[in-house]
């Protein structure tokens, strides 16, 4: 936008700045012609009113040395016709075209003294004549020489002046035209970023108002907005979580009270109507708990976001880690429960030397175990493969199995909250690890990538770019 809007204000400068030199290159060219057209059309009037005396007294001896004089003080050529003879000055004779037709113009008592306008470029010399007699008898007639190279020069010297300070002005014209894009432009680009603020952390600061009015009153307006819709997404964000957290109270109250209750009840109906009812609770404390690292997840998601519309140094606060120490515990803490499901956990040999990430310790081990606990419940009996290794400049931790995977388009949807794959409707769970993990990953500047294995099950990967020297440099790998 900003090209085009400059390339129309240059146009329009260059546009300007040509018509305005055109006019005065025209104009000085006109000035110098007539000025020239004065003085020439003045020395031919005198030198015909001496062949007018010259022709009365029947002596061009007067007139040939006045011929003379003016040929050597200007070094321009004259000729005049008298009704006995014709006088030459200068080397101007019949011999020439144009010298003939301005004495058969003349003879006819046509005045020619009227020049071409001047152009800077060219050579040669043009001829003004007139006819001088009495009213009823033309007694002959001169033609004067006119030299425009002198005048030619001067031309070309105001050319050059112009030619200088146009290229001055549109200098002058093309730097204004930008502070002016630039002045125009610069709420516009502040305003595209603060929607990509917005859209990506559901915040923005605000814009300062500058520019014209118009933009000026559409940064107030924006602001405006951009504070009511994060003001209603934090409202959003923290109801689910004050709620969440709040109803843990009463949860707690009530399986206490169906514990105690299952300790009065005889029957084993009753034994088993109370364990329906635990269970279903079990489910609401777990889908509590996942709700809570959800909106714990996108919270911490929201501030990443944000300090990375700082620029590129905010992302240096996180120290480069080694990630294998925190796979090796996750692995022996879901050991227990991998075997109860009839699975196997295989941590992969750590990688020499160590493949460094910036990721938060404690967030890590959580996506890991989140990511360990999915492949446990869904692909029971599965060969659960844990390791991190380098691909394509980036650090990438990944977790396997061999289970029933998931098609295409579940593997796209699994990362929304609540979904669940319709072939794990009857298998506990609340369909909120993937969204979790991809929050998490997003808060730390990866990205969750779910892909199949070949020949059948799961294949996530969390992937991060490999950290910088400074953040290396920032805190030893742990190992």
């Amino acid at each position: 936008m900003k090209l085009r809007v400059l390339g129309v204000l240059s146009l329009l400068s260059v546009a300007m700045v040509i018509v305005v030199c055109g006019a005065i290159l025209t104009s000085a060219s006109r000035e110098l012609t007539q000025e020239v057209q004065i003085n020439r059309v003045a020395a031919l009037n005198r030198l015909a009113q001496v062949a007018y005396d010259a022709a009365a007294d029947g002596d061009s001896t007067q007139l040939q040395r006045e011929m003379d004089r003016y040929s050597g003080l200007y070094g321009e050529g004259v000729l005049i016709r008298l009704q006995d003879g014709t006088l030459r000055s200068g080397g101007l004779s019949e011999d020439r075209a144009d010298v003939r037709d301005a004495v058969a113009r003349a003879n006819l008592n046509l005045s020619d003294t009227t020049l071409a306008p001047l152009q800077p470029f060219g050579t040669g010399s043009e001829v003004i004549s007139r006819s001088f007699g009495s009213a009823s008898q033309v007694l002959g007639e001169a033609v004067l020489e006119v030299d425009l190279d002198v005048a030619r020069e001067k031309l070309r010297e105001r050319w050059l002046v112009v030619g200088l300070a146009a290229f001055a002005l549109g200098a002058v014209l093309l730097l204004g035209a930008a502070r002016v894009t630039r002045w125009v432009l610069r709420p516009v680009h502040r305003l595209n970023s603060a929607v990509t603020e917005l859209e990506a952390t559901g915040r923005t600061s605000q814009l300062p108002e500058d520019g014209p009015p118009e933009l000026r009153e559409l940064s107030r307006s924006f602001t405006t907005m951009a504070r009511t819709v994060s003001d209603s997404i934090e409202s959003q964000r923290q109801l689910i979580a004050d709620t969440s957290h709040q109803l843990r109270n009463p949860v707690g109250a009530l399986r206490l009270r169906i514990d105690l209750l299952q300790l009065e009840l005889q029957t084993s109906r009753e034994q088993s109507a109370a364990a329906g009812v635990l269970a279903e609770l079990e489910r609401v404390e777990d889908m509590l708990d996942g709700v809570l690292k959800l909106a714990a997840a996108e919270h911490r998601a929201s501030e990443d976001s944000a300090r990375g519309t700082l620029g590129p140094a905010s992302a240096s606060g996180k120290a480069a880690i080694d990630p294998f120490p925190v796979l090796q515990e996750e692995a022996e803490r879901a050991g227990p429960a991998a075997q109860r499901a009839g699975a196997s956990i295989v941590l992969e040999r750590p990688p020499n030397p160590p493949v460094l990430l910036a990721c938060n310790p404690a967030e890590l081990a959580q996506m890991v175990g989140e990511l360990l606990n999915n492949a446990i419940k869904y692909a029971a009996g599965a060969r659960i493969s844990v390791g991190v290794r380098e691909r394509a400049g980036a650090a990438v931790i990944e977790v396997s199995d061999d289970g029933p995977g998931l098609a295409a388009d579940e593997r796209a949807a699994a990362t929304t909250r609540f979904w669940r794959s319709p072939q794990h409707r009857g298998i506990r769970g609340n369909g909120l690890g993937m969204a979790i993990v991809d929050s998490l990953a997003a808060a730390n500047g990866g990205r969750l990538v779910l892909a199949e294995r070949s020949p059948h099950g799961l294949n996530a990967c969390i992937e991060f770019p490999r950290p910088s020297t400074r953040q290396q440099d920032q805190g030893p790998p742990h190992g």
